[in-house]
């Protein structure tokens, strides 16, 4: 299975320029490799190779292999909006979003990650430095830093690409790597049922709830910030502005990443499989009241689930979605459904058989059961391949592990990821 460990590079003021100059000469090439491949309508990259690999090498003075990495990306950048028109991610056809997508060739920031393969850079794991191509030549001895976790994974299974990123005024490299998959527990017979929610970020069938209300304050007050500095628009609000962004993005991802660790290390402790609420769709079944849809909109269900997916599967350990249907509105011990079950948010009370529990904890009783059944008639396991972007960094069809703060719940003890 393909994941991506993202080191810190720690460049001298010198070998930092260089850097930055090699940077921003491989985007400007893949932006004018852009605007080639849109006028003359050619997104293969064979064929754009041919109108723009020599004069990418001769304008810019990019070596053979950053030429060809600057046309692939460029293609892999029109595929990717090719997809999403597809899919409807970029609005209607005719919609002013589509057309702005559609009506210009696609730019690369100056500072855009820029992939590197082996013939460009070489790794020195126990000195801890690279050597990487630039314009001013071969680079040797940059030294960057990693935990001890990182750097075993990096010298046992890196292979591949890695690219090279500049954010908030640090330089980065993600690697990727080929990580054996644990052989797959079939032989499961139970269930860690998991329900996935707003208050609660996620409660285990044993009770374990992993409150959000510290995450969903900080949501609050990150959101009321920005609108704040954004109302404001001076040049400091501005500055204040760029330098929080991606911190919410971050905090939710440590979290999340904790949780999904926590979750696959009780199912493979107790020999149990996971079982997940299907949700897909969701944002687009429910009709909410305004103050409700900032909430529900930064709900970070589905990045939740691509972490247990992706960390059961390197253990093992067999995932099944279930339908979510009436899971809170149904009695987990003799199956009544009635909307006024749910007594409220934290109390469950069956009509039907008096039955009183947590809500959370009945409806991760209920997902228990369904996947139980679906497991009993063949299912197979639904952990898929990790999804692009799972973690820190950048990078194609890759996740990352990464380290972080504790986590926001107050009622449980989370271990690191």
């Amino acid at each position: 299975m393909k994941l991506t460990v993202q080191v810190k590079r720690l460049p001298t003021p010198v070998q930092a320029a260089a850097l930055a100059a090699t940077l921003h000469a491989c985007n400007e090439a893949a932006t004018w490799v852009s605007s080639v491949a849109f006028e003359k309508d050619i997104k293969r990259n064979f064929a754009l190779r041919e109108h723009t690999y020599t004069a990418v090498k001769g304008r810019w003075g990019l070596g053979a292999q950053a030429a060809q990495h600057a046309i692939k990306k460029t293609c892999d950048a029109y595929i990717t909006l090719k997809a999403n028109l597809t899919a409807g991610n970029l609005g209607k056809p005719g919609s002013q979003r589509y057309r702005r997508a559609t009506e210009k060739p696609i730019a690369f920031r100056p500072e855009g990650a820029q992939p590197y393969d082996d013939r460009m850079l070489s790794w020195q794991y126990t000195q801890r430095t690279v050597s990487i191509w630039t314009l001013s030549g071969r680079m040797k001895e940059v030294a960057f830093t990693a935990s001890p976790g990182q750097l075993a994974r990096l010298a046992l299974y890196r292979k591949g690409e890695s690219d090279l990123l500049f954010r908030d005024g640090m330089w980065f490299l993600t690697a990727t790597c080929e990580v054996p998959e644990a052989e797959p527990n079939t032989s499961v017979t139970q269930f860690l049922g998991i329900d996935l929610r707003i208050v609660n970020i996620a409660t285990t069938l044993d009770g374990q709830i992993m409150a959000g209300r510290r995450l969903n304050r900080g949501r609050l007050r990150e959101r009321t910030l920005r609108q704040k500095l954004q109302k404001k628009n001076t040049p400091s609000a501005r500055r204040r502005l760029k330098k929080r962004r991606r911190k919410e993005a971050r905090r939710v991802k440590d979290i999340n990443h904790k949780i999904a660790k926590h979750v696959v290390a009780e199912a493979e402790r107790t020999g149990r499989g996971i079982a997940l609420e299907d949700l897909t769709g969701i944002r687009e079944r429910v009709r909410l009241r305004k103050p409700q849809r900032a909430t529900h909109a930064s709900w970070s269900f589905a990045q939740l689930g691509q972490f247990i997916a992706y960390k059961a599967r390197t253990a093992g350990v067999p995932v099944v979605h279930a339908d979510p249907a009436y899971t809170s509105r149904t009695c987990a011990e003799c199956g009544h459904i009635d909307t006024a079950n749910r007594v409220s948010q934290a109390c469950f009370a069956c009509r039907s058989c008096g039955v009183v529990a947590h809500a959370d904890r009945n409806g991760s009783r209920n997902i228990r059961h369904r996947a139980e059944q679906l497991w009993r008639r063949g299912a197979q396991s639904t952990a898929p391949d990790p999804p692009p972007n799972t973690g820190r960094g950048t990078g194609r069809k890759r996740s990352t592990t990464a380290s972080g703060a504790r986590c926001a719940s107050p009622g449980l003890s989370v271990p690191g990821r």
